[in-house]
């Protein structure tokens, strides 16, 4: 029987319409037969007396109805919504025209019969193909068991992928959850609806390996309760994407996707105000140093979607300045990218007065802790040297804005990295208080999400690998932000500046480290191995690093903070240097980082100048 269902399948196009086409002409008028003999209770009837050859009529016609319909056109595998809809049309049409001969006394038909005669042909046209369908289905089926899934989200989306996973080789869909009581134990498209507690008890005994989040509008924190309420299934969570991202309103089982540890961290976003964020940017020739780094693309992302006159992209690294340079020529912005490092002062000087630079973002930093460790030298000349370099050359250019951002490594550091952070924002505070035309702010945060120096991509490359997931301490914690959110507050931040402030963005909770881990491994469908060895995927503790601290401080002095207009960024006191102290230092350090080989002094200033900071012995690369 399969084979004559594949040699069948096989067929050209037109010919398989040709079949279809000769199977409706012999049985649609055996369906008009069929009425009557139902009608009147006995196979031996006269049917539409009056009319001779009426079985050619009726099977002409019918089949010209359903041509110019698009029955024959439509490709039986995709039996749908829209083709039971052109059935249910083709039927009443003839329906009709069955009325309109008895109305004419054309032919002897009881008032009965057109109506049976159309529930015999809707039936007939219906399972014909249902059964067409099913077999062809049921023929060239893959031979790998589909994966047995619950839906959470009885709305459009969720209706949609269940549609969609029904008529799928890889996803067979077991149930609905849901939140509305109203609709839990009712059922939808032949699946049931169960309420959260309900189907936690039902997975294993459905044997359901993946839960679906068809909630495409939901936030991040109704998102993250969500996924925490199945903490003790064993199964995978897997998501739609978000709703802006559907927008042609169909869902298609390519829209699966495994949830983004990044949007449960994450907080769901306040809303930009979209004065600050066009301040220093619309109309204005803007540049960004570091334009290829996580912090720096994403902010050179958000700047061209306010208009500015010209974005000029400062870059060290040709490959990160290539990337973002390409992908921002597909936008009506023009985009200058220049290659170079921010040391260079003559540079910089060139640059900004060729383009009439009025705005700088200064992203350019070494980011990664146990490098610049082990580099020290050359952490301080890039960070520290790199950002007096540039915010003198913004100053003495005429610059109206220069925005520096910061880290929450700059609070009471213990590695070079965060003390070299830390001296640029001294230089940065010392310069703003000789009142210069130049407006310099400094934004402080903590980690974003993704960026190359972020746990994140370790982690998944880590579990991706079976394990073990390195974790340095049980009890590290660190701040987290997505990489949008940041950049937005970052230029909100910098409009919102009067010359030497200090602002912070509000990171919300910090997270432990080793909550992360775990969480990023039960996402992947995987268990953390316990104390007795219980489980897929092991955490291993590898000791803090050199110049980690087990956790981070956006500030230095706790009572000097006040509000701002927005309830994500605050404003912070800080005790600095005179710019002339400042800058004496920073000679000194710039002699001695391009020595590179007097760790000790250089040691003794960052002790001298940068609160908290305490170091080992520095490395003398």
């Amino acid at each position: 029987m399969k084979d004559i269902i594949r040699s069948i399948a096989s067929l050209p196009r037109r010919q398989k319409q040709i079949v279809l086409v000769l199977i409706d002409l012999c049985i649609l008028p055996l369906m008009m037969w069929l009425a009557y003999a139902v009608r009147l209770a006995r196979p031996n009837v006269q049917v539409m007396q009056g009319l001779d050859a009426w079985y050619i009529y009726v099977g002409i016609v019918g089949i010209a109805i359903f041509a110019l319909l698009g029955i024959y056109r439509a490709i039986v595998r995709s039996f749908n919504e829209d083709y039971l809809l052109r059935i249910s049309i083709a039927t009443f049409i003839q329906i009709v025209i069955l009325y309109a001969i008895k109305k004419l006394n054309l032919a002897f038909i009881p008032m009965s019969i057109p109506l049976m005669y159309g529930f015999l042909l809707f039936s007939w046209m219906w399972w014909s193909r249902a059964v067409i369908r099913y077999a062809t289905l049921k023929t060239f089926a893959k031979k790998h068991v589909r994966k047995r899934v619950a839906i959470y989200g009885a709305g459009l989306a969720g209706q949609q992928i269940a549609a969609a996973l029904n008529h799928s080789d890889d996803y067979l869909p077991v149930c609905f959850i849901d939140d509305k009581k109203s609709l839990q134990g009712q059922s939808l498209s032949g699946l049931k609806i169960y309420s959260t507690q309900r189907a936690t008890k039902k997975l294993g005994k459905f044997a359901i390996e993946e839960i679906l989040l068809a909630m495409p509008s939901v936030g991040r924190a109704r998102k993250k309760e969500i996924i925490e309420s199945f903490d003790s299934a064993d199964v995978k969570i897997m998501e739609l994407p978000g709703v802006t991202q559907l927008v042609d309103g169909r869902v298609k089982v390519s829209d699966i996707r495994e949830v983004d540890i990044i949007d449960l961290l994450g907080r769901d976003p306040v809303p930009p105000k979209p004065e600050l964020l066009e301040k220093n940017i619309k109309n204005k020739v803007v540049m960004v140093t570091g334009a290829g780094g996580s912090i720096g693309s994403e902010l050179c992302r958000q700047i061209v979607k306010h208009q500015p006159k010209c974005l000029v992209l400062f870059e060290m690294s040709e490959f990160a300045l290539y990337s973002i340079d390409r992908e921002l020529q597909n936008t009506n912005i023009s985009i200058i990218a220049v290659l170079g490092s921010v040391t260079n002062q003559a540079k910089l000087e060139r640059i900004l007065q060729q383009y009439a630079v009025q705005t700088v973002y200064h992203a350019a930093a070494y980011k990664h802790v146990p490098l610049v460790e082990a580099n020290p030298f050359e952490g301080i000349y890039n960070t520290s040297i790199g950002t007096a370099r540039s915010v003198d050359a913004a100053v003495k250019q005429g610059v109206e804005t220069f925005v520096l951002i910061s880290t929450d490594k700059a609070v009471r550091p213990t590695n070079v990295m965060g003390a070299s952070k830390r001296m640029a924002e001294l230089y940065c505070q010392g310069l703003a208080s000789t009142n210069p035309k130049t407006q310099i702010s400094i934004v402080r945060f903590g980690n974003v999400l993704g960026s190359s120096g972020s746990v994140v991509p370790l982690f998944k490359k880590q579990i991706a690998q079976g394990g073990p997931v390195t974790v340095t301490h049980p009890d590290v914690t660190r701040y987290f932000m997505t990489i949008p959110e940041a950049a937005q507050l970052v230029i909100q931040a910098g409009a919102m500046g009067t010359g030497g402030d200090v602002f912070l963005l509000d990171m919300g909770e910090p997270v432990k480290i080793v909550d992360l881990a775990k969480q990023m491994i039960r996402l992947s469908g995987y268990k953390s191995m316990d104390e007795n060895g219980l489980g897929d995927i092991a955490i291993q503790f590898t000791g803090l690093r050199s110049g980690e601290k087990l956790y981070e401080e956006l500030l230095i002095e706790a009572e000097n903070i006040e509000k701002t207009d927005h309830e994500r960024i605050l404003k912070s006191y800080e005790n600095f240097y005179l710019f002339d102290q400042i800058r004496s230092v920073f000679i000194e350090l710039s002699d001695l980082s391009e020595e590179g080989d007097n760790h000790v002094k250089i040691k003794n200033i960052l002790q001298n100048y940068v609160e908290g900071y305490k170091a080992e012995k520095l490395n003398n690369h």
